[in-house]
Order: structure tokens, then C-alpha cells, then sequence
């Protein structure tokens, strides 16, 4: 245990630092004022702080800078306002007593302090210093766990919204956002857009790769349609399977369309070996676009329902192409 003893007298701190050696106390700090002990502690000097103090006997009435004054500075301290200070105070100048208290003091001794009193009331300030040792270590940790719990929680959270394999927003996420756009875009009266994107004859790939390489096909088609989506604004989901779809906020039809011509671009550059297409010697990609302008005759489910019909129609119009869907009643128009 570190203390620090302040006092003008050469007497006073002899005798206080003798009697606490004679039981145990070897790491004693003696000054004979506030500048001076300020400047062996480095208090005002970040380079050379000492924070190893446990506690401080601080004479009240000293030259220069009062004990009082003192208290309120180091109680002020970011770093060593949790230690005790017991302030000193001889016999005729206890009404200073309470000032000390208000800027700090933990406890105090008139001098000259005896044997046992000396002792009792260092003894108490230094349990009190372990205490709160004790309690700012539990809090730090209780902090650490926090941090923990909260990274966790976010971890978590992606988890819940991120497909596990492709790294993009999962079916739950999809539908959280198209609600949320779909709102938006009503208020501000704004075109909506959604593709459905399907890898053609995926199921013949994994028959013909096995599942593992039809696993790396899913991710590097992914990662190519990922990066088909410039503007933060649009998301793309695995919404099953080898479906994918994007939702396009503040994009009309015309963008759609060209934002579909560059999917299809992004996947011929892959060169994916597709050996049991019927389509191409590659991997290609079939797509139905709905493009609207949300109002109340018509719900978001509504919309991906005519993107989803407009895939059907690129199908069955031989694949790697793409179909239209402008209503949920008219028939969805092959771009080819």
C-alpha cells in the first residue's frame, strides 16, 4: 500500500511515517507541500503521473497552497480522485474541518494523532481504497461484458438478417424492407421496381457439379448481382433456393430494364461452366421485372407476385433473358 503524507513538519511527518513503518507500511511518500508533492505524484504532468496511490495524509493548514484547497483539486482529478484523503489538522483549527470535508477529505486526525487512532483510521481509509478498488474493477467488467453482449446482440442481429451462404439479406430481410420502402415511396409518390432473378437450370448444375460446387456457383453469382447494384439505396435478398431478388426504390421501369441488361452482362463475365444447360455452354440467368408507382390498389406482396410472373414469362420464352410485368392483370412481356 502506497501513501503519500503532507506536512510542513519535519516533526509531524516523521513521527507519522516511523509509527506506520513499525507495522508494515514501507511505501511511504514524504513531502512538505502541496507543489511538491503535486510534482513527485506528477499531478499536473500526464508524462510522469503516478496512480499508484493509495491513500494521502494531507495537513490542512500549509504554506502555499492550503490542504483545502488541495482536497477539491485532487477530488477534481480524473485519476486520482477515488483515493482517500485523511486531512491533519491541529486542535485549535478544527472549524476548517468542514471545509476539507465538502472539497473531499474521507476522514481526519487532530495532532498529534496517537498510536491507535493513527492506525485505526488508516486502516479504515485503506479498506475503503480496496473496496472501491474492487467495485471500479467489477464495473470495468460489467463494461467489458456489456461491450460483449452488445457485439453479440449485433452479431446476432446480422445473423437474423443475412443469408448464410451468400452473405446477402435473407428472406426475412427482404420482406422487412419492402415494407418499409413501399410505404415511403406511396407517400412520395415515386416509382418501386423489383427483379426476381433465377440461375437457369441450377438443379442440373448441382446434379452435374454436386451440391458443393452448385454452393460456389450461389455465391459467385451473388457477388456478381451484388455488384450490379450501385446506389445504397437498393437491396438484393436470396429468396430461395436459386432465387434472387432486388428491390429498386426511386427507380422507373427504363431503369430497371437497364439495370437487368447489366445483371445479365455481370453473369456472362463470370464464364461459370454450366455443361447440362440447355440454354448455353455458361451460366446464365433468367429475370421479371415489375416496376410501379405504389398506391393504394395495389399491395408491395402484389408487385414481387408480377415480378415473379414476369420470370415465369422469361422462362418459358427459352431463359437467359428478361420479362415485364407494368400491372398485376396484364401479361408479362418478354424483352426478347
Amino acid at each position: 500500500m502506497s501513501i503519500l503524507i503532507v506536512d510542513d513538519s519535519l516533526v509531524s511527518r516523521t513521527f507519522i511515517s516511523d509509527l506506520l513503518y513499525e507495522v508494515g507500511f514501507t511505501e511511504l511518500i514524504l513531502c512538505e507541500s502541496i507543489e511538491d508533492a503535486y510534482k513527485t505524484i506528477g499531478f499536473n504532468d500526464p508524462e510522469t503521473t503516478s496512480t499508484d496511490l493509495d491513500l494521502i495524509l494531507l495537513d490542512i493548514n500549509l504554506p502555499g497552497k492550503s490542504g483545502i484547497d488541495a482536497c477539491q483539486e485532487i477530488s477534481d482529478h480524473e485519476l486520482f480522485c477515488d483515493i482517500p484523503i485523511i486531512v491533519i489538522s491541529g486542535a485549535d483549527h478544527l472549524e476548517g474541518l468542514e471545509a476539507a470535508f465538502k472539497a473531499g477529505a474521507s476522514d481526519y486526525l487532530t495532532k498529534p494523532p496517537s498510536h491507535t487512532e493513527l492506525l485505526v483510521r488508516v486502516r479504515s481509509a485503506l479498506r475503503l481504497k480496496t473496496e472501491m478498488n474492487q467495485r471500479k474493477a467489477r464495473e470495468e467488467d460489467l463494461l467489458i461484458l456489456n461491450d460483449r453482449l452488445a457485439e453479440m446482440n449485433r452479431e446476432l442481429e446480422r445473423l437474423s438478417t443475412t443469408d448464410s451462404l451468400t452473405g446477402l439479406a435473407n428472406r426475412r430481410s427482404f420482406n422487412e424492407f419492402l415494407s418499409r420502402e413501399w410505404l415511403r415511396e406511396q407517400r412520395e409518390q415515386q416509382p418501386f421496381s423489383v427483379i426476381m432473378i433465377d440461375i437457369d437450370h441450377f438443379k442440373s448444375y448441382n446434379d452435374h457439379y454436386g451440391h458443393l460446387e452448385g454452393d460456389v456457383c450461389l455465391q459467385k453469382v451473388a457477388w456478381a448481382l451484388q455488384g450490379a447494384l450501385c446506389r445504397p439505396g437498393d437491396l438484393l435478398a436470396r429468396y430461395g433456393g436459386e432465387e434472387f431478388v432486388a428491390i429498386l426504390p426511386h427507380t422507373d421501369l427504363q431503369g430497371a430494364v437497364e439495370l437487368t441488361e447489366n445483371l445479365h452482362q455481370r453473369i456472362r463475365e463470370l464464364e461459370l461452366e454450366h455443361e447440362d444447360s440447355t440454354v448455353a455452354s455458361k451460366v446464365t440467368v433468367s429475370a421479371g421485372i415489375a416496376s410501379v408507382i405504389p398506391n393504394q390498389s395495389i399491395s408491395p406482396s402484389q408487385v414481387v407476385a408480377m415480378a415473379d410472373k414476369a420470370l415465369y414469362a422469361a422462362k418459358q420464352a427459352g431463359r437467359n433473358q428478361s420479362a415485364i410485368a407494368t400491372s398485376p392483370s396484364n401479361e408479362a412481356q418478354s424483352l426478347n
